[in-house]
């Protein structure tokens, strides 16, 4: 036992978590029983080193404190840790090198419990002599044998809590971090309390407008991108501490606007539809034990098959990506000219007909669509079936019955898009209200301080302010207050296109559309033989959608317009 005064020490208080540490409990006690053993024995400590960090890791924080030991110039006679398990949990594999590295520094390892021992005995001191063999200290098998014990009741500890977690998780809690969107609160639930994800109040309505505008379509993901951004949005803050002293925070990160990259990754995470998938699920889909920000099938339409949820036979569910149709429709410079390519099958094999521009001996190109099946021959020109088609969409015809169901539906998503407008004018003029609060505070700091750097730093964040006001209020009174007017013409075009189809589609200009369009009037894609037109012991063609019905070919006449002649697309 140390009974000499004026010996110099370090102290080493270690906690297993940041959270152990910053709550305060475990390092305050650990000082005042090491002040209490160094007072008792005239120790002075002339440097404490607090680590907030597990003693199981394979790189030791606690080597810091006995690199500044074996600095001589420290003069450094004494290291003071609570008990073995506070100095490492590695085992005598890791206790044994570093407390040789004190040793070799001339400095004594103890504990206040008196487990460790500066005593040395010498088996050879009645005669005189000494050798390395010959000095041990009695309490190193005590040593050792506790450091083993720490690191079983390590073993056993994360066996238990981990073990846990993952069972847990498996059930469908949630045990780790809460992601963009959620926050973590536990319930009472049949396995008692547990951790389950909830609606974060102010993050989930971003998650929800991504998935909407994505499943909608109408935006790109850059426009999303830069819509949610007007909105307000900004990624979760995070806190980043000193690596050596864990209660000390060095920087914080976040705070930032979303990209579109961030975008993606974000719809592709099944947690935003109630499923989770991760290394302790074995990666298998597992229905959370709580409810998702969006539905399955909000979350598949958005995700445009690159991942989709559904279940198999047995009732599991499962992820995968899904097969692209057949009949696609391929964008680019040579297939733009041939807007039914792929959308109207070989009267042959019924196979879908490609197309192509042939060069006549006369270096002239013929344009036609062709089947690509190698066992016949079909081929007809452009102009003739694209002529075709013209003549048989005039059949097509809208219901009476269905055209006020479709004009109601029309209205609702007006309705909605109305109040998601509404919303979105509220969350401009919220964030000009905390731009302008940011605003106050940096002109608040620019009159106090003197330093030129952070003057210039500051003035940097004021206009970036002031431009990011600009454009919002630029935004802001771009809404148009007649939507109602608009509304109303819009309306009348839809009931105009309704009831003549061919409009919308012949004298559409955009290639791309026009073949969209035609796809969506059939369930069944027609041969070229189902498109021929004025035949009248020819039956009917089937397959077109049931929102729709074909006139006979005597009848096939335009539908005459009711006098409104809104502007055609285009």
């Amino acid at each position: 036992m140390l009974q000499k005064a004026n010996i110099n020490a370090v102290a080493a208080i270690r906690v297993s978590t940041t959270k152990q540490g910053t709550d305060g409990d475990s390092p305050e006690a650990q000082r005042e029983q090491i002040e209490r053993f160094a007072e008792s024995r005239g120790i002075k400590i002339k440097q404490y080193f607090v680590f907030l960090e597990s003693a199981s890791k394979e790189q030791q924080p606690i080597q810091q404190a006995i690199d500044y030991c074996k600095d001589p110039k420290n003069g450094i006679n004494l290291f003071i840790i609570k008990s073995i398990d506070r100095f490492t949990r590695g085992g005598s594999d890791t206790y044994n090198p570093l407390k040789l590295q004190l040793e070799q520094a001339g400095v004594s390892l103890v504990d206040i419990y008196g487990v460790i021992s500066d005593q040395k005995v010498n088996t050879l001191d009645h005669l005189g002599f000494e050798y390395n063999w010959s000095v041990y200290s009695p309490t190193k098998k005590s040593e050792i044998l506790e450091a083993e014990r720490s690191k079983d009741e390590l073993r056993d500890i994360l066996s238990r809590v981990i073990g846990a977690e993952i069972r847990y998780t498996q059930l469908g809690y949630w045990m780790r971090q809460a992601p963009y969107g959620y926050k973590s609160e536990k319930i009472d639930t049949q396995h008692g309390k547990r951790n389950v994800l909830i609606p974060h109040p102010e993050e989930s309505k971003y998650i929800d407008q991504i998935f909407t505008l994505r499943a909608e379509n109408y935006l790109t993901d850059q426009q999303i991108v830069d819509k949610l951004n007007e909105r307000g949005f900004r990624t979760r803050t995070r806190n980043y501490r000193d690596k050596l002293n864990r209660t000390k925070i060095v920087k914080q990160t976040g705070g930032d606007p979303l990209t579109v990259k961030a975008m993606q990754k974000l719809i592709l995470n099944p947690l935003y539809a109630g499923i989770i998938c991760e290394k302790w699920t074995d990666n298998k889909p597992t229905k959370a034990a709580f409810n998702g920000l969006v539905t399955i099938a909000q979350f598949n339409k958005a995700n445009k098959g690159k991942k989709i949820i559904e279940t198999n036979d047995q009732g599991d569910y499962v992820i995968s990506r899904a097969k692209p149709p057949k009949n696609v429709l391929i964008r680019g410079k040579k297939t733009i000219n041939f807007p039914y390519r792929r959308f109207v099958l070989c009267p042959e094999c019924e196979k879908p007909l490609l197309g192509s521009a042939s060069r006549g001996r006369n270096g002239k190109y013929y344009p036609a669509y062709h089947c690509s099946n190698h066992g016949h021959y079909f081929r007809v020109s452009k102009d003739e079936l694209e002529g075709r088609i013209d003549d048989f969409v005039k059949q097509f015809v809208v219901p009476k019955e269905r055209v006020e169901d479709v004009m109601t539906l029309v209205r609702r998503l007006y309705e909605k898009h109305r109040a998601e407008e509404l919303e979105e004018l509220q969350s401009i003029d919220d964030r000009i209200a905390a731009l302008n609060t940011e605003s106050e505070m940096v002109i608040n700091k620019l009159k106090v301080l003197s330093n030129q750097t952070a003057l210039q730093y500051l003035e940097q964040d004021l206009e970036r302010i002031e431009k990011q006001i600009t454009a919002l209020e630029a935004r802001k009174e771009g809404q148009n207050d007649d939507k109602d007017v608009k509304m109303e013409q819009t309306m009348n075009r839809v009931q105009f296109f309704l009831e003549n189809l061919d409009q919308l589609l012949v004298k559409q200009r955009s290639q791309v559309r026009k073949s969209l369009f035609f796809r969506a009037l059939f369930d069944k894609l027609p041969t070229y033989e189902e498109l021929k037109t004025g035949n009248t012991k020819t039956p009917l063609f089937t397959g077109v959608n049931p929102l729709l019905a074909l006139l006979p070919a005597e009848k096939s006449l335009m539908v005459i317009p009711r006098g409104i002649e809104p502007l055609l697309p285009g």
